[in-house]
């Protein structure tokens, strides 16, 4: 998909010092120190050293030129994890570090497998367990939430609840400057569109003022969701269902025939302002629909433009043309 970014050479290499499950056993690997399930008593001297010696070697293996050498960073820093990863030096945290981007380096082939074979079920369920124990791991829940959003495509909304977390996670972790590598997307707005027109598209029914948010994300990011008219109805529909409905509800209970006041203008502001959005939303909709294979599409947005429109300008379309045709050089409002 247009949206995805061939994996690097690095994941290929992460990927290529895996010789089997054999390699997290010490006997397999003769090169290896053979250690008992439980440490031996030992002053805290030799202790240390023992832990320098092991930290040194697994240094040796990572930077190592020859492949075969690197093939035995990972159960070195897995054999130093198990009996010094509780401690907080800065060799612990960089080991730790270390081994949370192996595996998840070794995970990615297979969970983007399933996912590029179309069967999201699979997906789900190799991801899962990922997610768990590594709740950061941003590829996994933008992979998730791809093909929940892909399944909800082929009528079948099953997943839709819980991919609506995963986007709303990975939404987070880009939101909160924790996305080093934007994998699987192109670039990091790439991934901010899609996240948020998914997310959008996942909660759209039962909360549509979040639907909204989300929409107005994704065409505001530097992303194809940018110049998508889907992207651009789905907003104008979700501000009309979300916040303007509920305003509106709260202005006739407050207001309705009353006399004007302060708090009543205010509330009207708000109502004009949030129709000026829809409007616009749905004349960018119709603007963006050029291609054949989009005009039936278009002329339904049209049709509901027109009468949005109407309502809120004396059941007159005057203008409406002219606000078609310029609408796309303006910013958003």
């Amino acid at each position: 998909m247009l949206r995805h970014l061939f994996f690097s050479v690095a994941v290929i290499l992460f990927s290529a010092f895996l010789g089997g499950s054999a390699l997290a056993q010490n006997p397999a690997m003769p090169d290896l120190p053979q250690t008992t399930p439980t440490n031996p008593a030992m002053t805290s001297r030799h202790n240390d050293s023992e832990k320098e010696e092991l930290y040194a070697r697994f240094t040796d293996y990572k930077r190592s030129p020859n492949a075969e050498q690197q093939r035995f960073a990972y159960p070195t820093a897995k054999e130093y994890l198990r009996r010094w990863g509780g401690q907080t030096d800065a060799e612990t945290k960089e080991v730790h570090r270390w081994v949370l981007e192996y595996e998840r380096a070794m995970n990615q082939d297979r969970l983007f497998a399933a996912y590029d074979a179309k069967e999201y079920v699979k997906t789900f369920e190799i991801g899962r367990p990922l997610i768990k124990s590594d709740p950061e791991y941003f590829f996994a829940l933008a992979i998730l939430t791809e093909a929940g959003y892909d399944n909800s495509l082929t009528g079948n909304s099953s997943l839709n609840a819980e991919s609506a977390d995963y986007a709303r996670r990975a939404i987070a972790l880009l939101e909160g400057g924790k996305v080093a590598k934007p994998d699987p997307f192109k670039s990091a707005e790439v991934a901010r569109g899609f996240l948020n027109f998914a997310y959008g598209t996942f909660v759209k029914d039962e909360n549509p003022i979040e639907a909204a948010a989300a929409f107005a994300k994704a065409v505001r990011s530097d992303s194809p969701y940018r110049t998508d008219p889907m992207a651009y109805h789905r907003l104008g529909v979700a501000i009309l269902k979300g916040e303007f409905a509920q305003l509106s509800n709260e202005y006739n209970q407050k207001f309705g025939g009353k006399a004007p006041s302060p708090e009543e203008t205010a509330m009207l502001r708000r109502l004009s302002t949030l129709v000026n959005q829809t409007i616009d939303a749905y004349a960018r909709a119709v603007a963006l629909s050029t291609k054949p294979e989009q005009q039936e599409v278009r002329n339904k947005i049209l049709a509901q433009l027109t009468t949005l429109y109407k309502n809120f300008h004396n059941n007159s379309d005057a203008g409406l043309s002219e606000l078609i045709s310029t609408v796309l050089s303006k910013p958003l409002p």
